[in-house]
């Protein structure tokens, strides 16, 4: 029998047919091979956010195609063509580029309110107008210091955003590196010494080149950044051409030693190798000697500076308030995130040992444990892509003491860990999808302050007047 459908009308069909599972198989390849780096929503996580319009390294179809498809090395991203054709490289780009051209970034999603195990908690936009601010510190009750990642220091007074401070360290804006931690002395009232950490760049007639995690310190005066010192600089034929996992974060313990974390910078083995700086977790003191007592300070050709190695790309550290420990979070690849316990000499592993794998999909390692290497306390898979960490101390949630509060950029929250002998017996989301994660510190208040990355506020939260939404269940 035959039809009498005009060949158009099937040419249609068929063409609608294909385009919508071309688009279907389109996400599903993205969740597999990209959201990892990217996020499941394409906000951003490890790797930048395809909604925001900015593309760094070529915004037509044929150049997302060719990144794709090749890498860019520079940054850490890998290669897809052994794993992709060019039908499956053709439709995760459709997806991409169509979900930019529909996407509608907006503060509108921040909520006034959240619930949690405990508390209601009512949220404000503390900051806005900033351009990806990156780590908060606090130098008294009403002076709040936050680093933008293009390069400026903002002093946040009584409440007021003043502009950026003058003539701080010039910055190497690519990639993920920039200006990024800041933290005040421990004797700051005293000294008003202010902590920078950032990724600095050797220049050749003014060609950028390699590039490492430099730290600095000076003071500020009337808005002006004077009377600077470098406490750590890299010896400069150790520098990388890459432009991701420049860790940073900076932290004090209660002896006033002075602890920061340089990521791997993309070299996954240099890890393992003490005589590099990279992949490590260093400890000097706050002038930039080096202690005496150091593990490796008489290891010969080792950089004297390291406290633990094998760390891939740290952006936490926080010090536990009772027992003066050091936490790290850092970075896996695709999987294997980790909360570890830094302590002197240790190896956590990395590349050697692992929980997670390539962003392209293969194997790094099959080995999770070896002799020698450290554990770590938990580890996410998926990666939440874990950022800045902070233990809890203040009046405003009583019930939190001592907790540790964790910020997540992909999966974009804040997360309560509830520690007890350095076991990790309870996680709570206790803030979701209302954008990137990229630190959380209780303030001098007791209110927590969360830098926030689309939008680019920092949010502010305090304890409402109602009482909790859940009972938590506590014996007397």
């Amino acid at each position: 029998m035959s039809n009498n459908y005009p060949i158009s009308l099937f040419s249609f069909i068929f063409t609608l047919f294909t385009t919508i599972t071309f688009a279907q198989e389109g996400q599903s390849l993205y969740v597999q091979y990209c959201a990892s780096c990217h996020g499941e929503d394409l906000k951003g996580g490890n790797g930048p956010s395809f909604l925001d319009g900015e593309w760094k390294h070529g915004s037509g179809r044929g150049q997302i195609t060719r990144n794709i498809k090749f890498g860019i090395a520079q940054v850490g991203m890998p290669a897809y063509e052994k794993v992709l054709d060019n039908d499956q490289l053709s439709s995760i780009v459709d997806y991409v580029l169509e979900a930019e051209k529909s996407a509608m970034i907006s503060n509108g999603n921040i909520p006034s309110q959240l619930q949690t195990l405990d508390y209601n908690v009512d949220v404000e936009v503390f900051a806005d107008g900033l351009e990806i601010p990156w780590a908060v510190a606090f130098a008294g009750d009403d002076k709040v210091l936050v680093t933008e990642r293009p390069g400026r220091l903002r002093v946040i007074d009584n409440g007021e955003l003043q502009a950026p401070v003058q003539s701080t360290p010039e910055v190497l804006h690519e990639g993920q590196g920039g200006l990024l931690d800041v933290a005040v002395d421990p004797d700051y009232d005293q000294n008003g010494w202010v902590y920078l950490s950032f990724s600095h760049a050797l220049e050749d007639d003014g060609a950028k080149l390699g590039a490492m995690t430099k730290i600095v310190r000076g003071k500020i005066e009337n808005n002006q950044w004077t009377s600077e010192e470098t406490v750590f600089e890299s010896p400069h034929d150790l520098y990388s051409t890459t432009r991701h996992h420049y860790g940073n974060r900076i932290v004090f313990d209660p002896e006033g030693y002075l602890y920061f974390s340089i990521g791997d910078r993309g070299a996954q083995d240099q890890a393992q190798d003490i005589t590099r700086p990279n992949g490590k977790v260093h400890r000097i003191n706050r002038d930039g000697s080096i202690p005496e007592d150091n593990p490796f300070v008489n290891e010969t050709d080792a950089i004297s500076s390291i406290f633990t190695y094998g760390n891939r790309n740290p952006q936490g550290l926080a010090v536990h308030p009772e027992t003066g420990t050091i936490w790290e979070t850092e970075h896996g690849p695709m999987g294997g995130d980790e909360v570890n316990i830094i302590q002197k000499g240790n190896n956590y592993g990395w590349p050697v040992i692992t929980y997670g794998r390539n962003y392209n999909g293969t194997s790094i390692t099959d080995i999770t444990r070896k002799e020698g290497m450290e554990q770590p306390i938990i580890y996410w898979k998926p990666s939440i892509a874990v950022c800045g960490i902070e233990f809890y101390q203040g009046d405003e949630f009583p019930k939190w003491k001592n907790k540790l509060l964790v910020g997540a950029l992909a999966y974009e929250e804040v997360r309560l860990l509830n520690i007890v002998d350095d076991r990790i017996m309870h996680d709570e989301v206790i803030m979701k999808n209302v954008g990137r994660v990229r630190d959380v510190a209780p303030g001098p208040n007791g209110a927590v302050y969360v830098i926030m990355n689309e939008p680019d506020v920092v949010l502010k939260l305090t304890a409402s007047e109602k009482q909790a939404a859940v009972d938590v269940g506590e014996e007397d």
